[in-house]
């Protein structure tokens, strides 16, 4: 077993791998830009290096500069969590050159399954279906051809990434064009790569995911399956599992087809096969493999009580997994709302500010993975992602409920966040009946619309948080004596709910 792993992250992730590792009695490495200077993460670990600036580019995607820490530190490995170098196929292998251990997938596996046409081609071999789509190509006539052969609408997606981005729905022959030159501009920019293909649209469809592991000696399993449909811009914002739109049957059949997939590629380590559910046929088709850790394997941990980043460390030690397929057996239910520095009633545009007051939930089934102090200042630099809300429950109304009170119970000052737009979608029927899909954000816009009188809970947990923390500061600091904290007169307790406009 290693003795020491740098991980090369931010954030909640990186404190959630740095608290696996201490437990397994390995020493963690840090790495911090400018911006994260005095971060969580850099806290927590047994050594910390600065990676100087603070952009994504000068920093923690500058995979030079972190082999050369490890080296320099003497890490055996490197845990990349997820976004940033977790992915990079390139970065994987420098890794290896250098002697230092990648924990995750090979770099074959990574450029394999990372381009979604090579990933589909293994798909197909491996008996997995998949959604009709054009090939691969830079003429603006072979896409037209293939448009009004399918039909509208259609989406165009990046072939080299993934994670929402560069992706269009077009409607009609009008604006295919441009919304080839746009998904195009946006993949260049997010993935170096503007290839691009188009897919046939399935309407009502459910984003479903089935988590898998395999280690280095042949055995690879499936963890279950994750709901994935609740998404604003094609990202995902609430998770749960079970899923409760999936029979046993084709929860069986699900699993089995992302194992096949992963037994195809030769995948070492753990991933994501992700599938588009059409609930009206009862068909499911394979979207993408995802070749990392998802940011919602809380919810796989927490039902099956099982802790990934462990086995992530142990696989790449050369482990064996030492059970198979029938010893999975999950229990209860899990949801994950992702509690994001953004205002949802403005087109979800991420917000800056010093975390002034921090209070999250507690009590029975609540976990929080965050790496944000009280004190902290939110970068604009990185994703705007604060903490990962999961509640666990016997079933599914006892893990809404206690979703639901947890976030009623959530207080953050000082930055505007989407906790009242969670806790609406949570207390919405629709959602509590199980009835939606990767629309379901887009049809209700009443959820954007929020009238004031909905909020009066957050209002008071946020005055009375405020005045807590004001009497506490006044305790710390008396009359004449040291100073007044800093900023305190400047929060307001209105930002702790959002941005509801009040009378």
């Amino acid at each position: 077993m290693f003795r020491k792993v740098l991980v090369a992250n931010r954030g909640e992730i990186a404190v959630r791998v740095q608290r696996t590792l201490r437990e397994m009695e390995i020493a963690t490495v840090a790495v911090y830009s400018e911006a994260d200077r005095n971060a969580l993460h850099v806290s927590l670990a047994d050594e910390a290096f600065p990676l100087g600036g603070v952009t994504p580019e000068e920093t923690y995607l500058n995979a030079e500069k972190i082999i050369g820490i490890a080296k320099e530190c003497g890490a055996e490995a490197i845990h990349p969590g997820y976004g940033f170098l977790s992915e990079n196929a390139g970065f994987a292998n420098a890794c290896g050159e250098a002697g230092i251990v990648f924990i995750g997938p090979t770099p074959r596996n990574m450029a394999d399954l990372g381009d979604k046409v090579r990933s589909k081609i293994l798909a197909e071999r491996a008996g997995v279906p998949v959604v009709e789509s054009s090939p691969v190509t830079d003429s603006q006539e072979d896409l037209n051809r293939y448009a009004d052969t399918v039909g509208f609408p259609l989406l165009i997606k990046a072939a080299g990434g993934g994670g929402g981005r560069g992706i269009r729905m077009v409607n009609g022959a009008g604006e295919l064009a441009l919304g080839v030159e746009m998904a195009r501009r946006e993949a260049e920019g997010a993935f170096g790569d503007g290839r691009v293909f188009l897919e046939r649209f399935v309407p009502g469809a459910r984003h479903i995911e089935v988590q898998v592991l395999a280690d280095r000696h042949g055995n690879t399993v499936h963890l279950k399956e994750r709901e994935c449909s609740i998404q604003r811009r094609r990202q995902k914002l609430i998770e749960e599992t079970p899923s409760p739109a999936l029979t046993p049957h084709l929860r069986e059949q699900m699993g089995k087809a992302a194992v096949a997939l992963a037994r195809q590629a030769g995948y070492v380590n753990a991933g994501t096969v992700e599938f588009l559910f059409d609930p009206r046929e009862g068909q499911f088709f394979f979207l993408e493999m995802n070749t990392r850790l998802q940011v919602e394997h809380p919810i796989t941990e927490e039902t099956l009580g099982m802790d990934l980043v462990s086995w992530q460390v142990r696989i790449a030690a050369g482990e064996e997994l030492g059970f198979g397929q029938e010893e999975i057996d999950p229990r209860g239910h899990a949801l994950e709302c992702r509690v994001y520095a953004e205002d949802p009633y403005n087109d979800f545009l991420p917000t800056g500010g010093k975390v002034a007051l921090w209070e999250p939930p507690s009590g029975p089934g609540i976990r929080l993975d965050s790496g944000v102090a009280e004190g902290d200042e939110v970068s604009q630099h990185y994703d705007a992602l604060l903490a990962k809300l999961t509640a666990w429950g016997p079933n599914r109304d006892s893990a809404l409920g206690r979703m639901e009170r947890a976030l009623s119970e959530f207080v953050v000052l000082g930055t505007v966040t989407n906790i009242p737009f969670l806790r609406d979608v949570v207390r919405n029927p629709r959602f509590r009946e199980g009835e939606y899909d990767t629309g379901f954000l887009e049809r209700d816009r009443r959820l954007f619309s929020p009238e004031v009188g909905q909020d009066v809970e957050g209002i008071a947990a946020a005055v009375a948080a405020l005045e807590l923390s004001k009497r506490s500061a006044q305790r710390e600091y008396p009359a004449g004596e040291g100073r007044e904290p800093e900023g305190q007169g400047e929060i307001s307790p209105w930002r702790a709910v959002g941005s509801r406009t009040l009378p």
